[in-house]
């Protein structure tokens, strides 16, 4: 890595001064991602159609796919590249972004093309009907047909961009991207698209701003020169077979982490539809305001990730511990500010989702206990990261598994039993409280078996 001022961010530079340089432009790009993701859906609730509204819903899953293959190629290829750097070996750290450039384009080219071939079965699946299935195809079109490539690409860059230190340019890209939907919702929308097209005009808005976004980040690789690890070599121009491995090694767990999350979600809501339809809005609601946190700890995660990786590799422990320990210092204290604020303004914040006075009242139950959760579920992500930055893939798989297939999912029907809907509320909190003491356990071993390998 040419670039003095990267270097000096990942082995000079004061360990806090380090992890908020990377963290805090990632934490708003991810405040952004969820307010962007949120935009469609308050925009084209405007047309007061529920149909309308329905449609975009449904493609959700759909479009959280397309997010766990940009995060197979751009989780793994980021976190290896910054483990090569951190062994000088930036010929081998270009190929590797090379080729996981070359896999990301590939698997967003299959995914889109696949989406288009199977879209009646695909919508029939996820439950389009008579009334719905018109405008969740034309939303789906735009945004994942001919927007899922700039949307896995610009997903992927931005993760290798922040692999070299270049967090601000990361963060910026994915800001900007999300500005951008926010601001051509309501020109496609409502003055460019006419009447009964308004859920179009919010799906070629979003394709158009990741493909600005996704030029943004072509361009700054472009600019950074021949001499930067990031850029295109020739397709057979691959890297190491065993690097091959290892991107896919943290990629694997990090796609299969993110669609499990998916359908932790797709079973809360099933199961509280057996309720009734103002439990269901509730959890809908409190299932998006706690984003906000997580989001916030996931961007910690993601800043804190390429400087323990680069010395992981350099093997300069002191500096690594320093820096992941103050990372998770950070969210603890980010996540303890968030519970305390939802536990005050919990009321406010469901009025201003739905002014339903029953709604916000069982909501308003629901988000102070989910909320609870908030502290657990960063340290579980936080662990995830830490082995992805090691290389240790099958670590964050496994965690990632128990996590969602022995604690959380399993949780959720057995409290559901007992406890009825609030024991669905309860279930994210007793599922991560085991889960983080699995995390600190694996955690320590790995730390044991580490230090003993190095005394031998």
């Amino acid at each position: 890595m040419n670039q003095s001022k990267n270097r000096d961010l990942f082995e000079n530079m004061p360990v806090s001064k380090a992890v908020l340089t990377m963290a805090v432009p990632t934490v708003i790009g991810q405040i952004i991602i969820l307010i962007y993701n949120m935009a469609d859906t308050f925009f084209i609730g405007r047309t007061d159609n529920p149909y309308m509204v329905a449609g975009a819903a449904l493609i959700l899953p759909v479009f959280n796919i397309s997010l766990s293959i940009a995060s197979l190629a751009g989780v793994g290829g980021s976190a290896l590249i910054s483990r090569l750097l951190g062994q000088s070996q930036e010929a081998e750290a270009k190929r590797v972004c090379s080729f996981s450039i070359y896999l990301s384009l590939l698997a967003a080219a299959i995914f889109s093309v696949g989406t288009l071939l199977f879209m009646d079965p695909i919508l029939r699946l996820l439950g389009a009907g008579e009334n719905t299935f018109a405008f969740a195809k034309s939303y789906a079109l735009c945004v994942i047909v001919f927007g899922g490539i700039p949307t896995i690409m610009t997903n992927v860059l931005s993760n290798l961009v922040r692999s070299i230190g270049e967090s601000k340019k990361a963060g910026f890209g994915v800001t900007m991207g999300g500005l951008i939907n926010i601001a051509l919702d309501p020109l496609f929308m409502f003055v460019l698209f006419p009447d009964g097209q308004e859920i179009t005009g919010a799906g070629v808005a979003t394709c158009l701003s990741n493909c600005i976004s996704c030029l943004y980040f072509i361009v700054i690789i472009r600019r950074m020169g021949s001499s930067c690890v990031l850029g295109l070599t020739s397709p057979r121009n691959l890297p190491a077979r065993k690097n091959i491995g290892k991107v896919l090694e943290v990629g694997f767990p990090s796609c299969v982490t993110i669609l499990l999350f998916d359908l932790d979600y797709i079973i809360i809501d099933r199961l509280m539809s057996g309720y009734s339809d103002i439990a269901l809005a509730a959890v809908g609601i409190v299932l998006k305001a706690e984003r906000l946190p997580l989001n916030i700890g996931i961007g910690i995660c993601q800043g804190m990730v390429p400087i323990v990786a680069y010395n992981y590799a350099q093997k300069n422990r002191r500096r690594m511990q320093a820096v992941s320990r103050f990372s998770l210092l950070l969210g603890i204290g980010c996540a303890l500010i968030s519970i305390t604020l939802y536990e005050i303004f919990a009321p406010y914040v469901m009025r201003f989702f739905i002014p339903d006075v029953e709604t916000v009242a069982l909501g308003t139950k629901f988000l102070r206990i989910r909320c609870l959760a908030t502290l657990f579920m960063f340290m579980s992500f936080y662990h995830v990261h830490l082995f992805n930055s090691y290389g240790k893939g099958n670590y964050a798989l496994f965690l990632g598994l128990m996590r969602w297939l022995a604690f959380n999912i399993p949780m959720l029907f057995i409290l559901n039993h007992f406890f009825g809907m609030f024991g669905i509320v309860w279930a994210q909190l007793t599922a991560d409280i085991l889960t983080v003491l699995l995390s600190f356990y694996v955690h320590f071993r790995y730390q044991r078996k580490e230090q003993s390998t190095c005394a031998g």
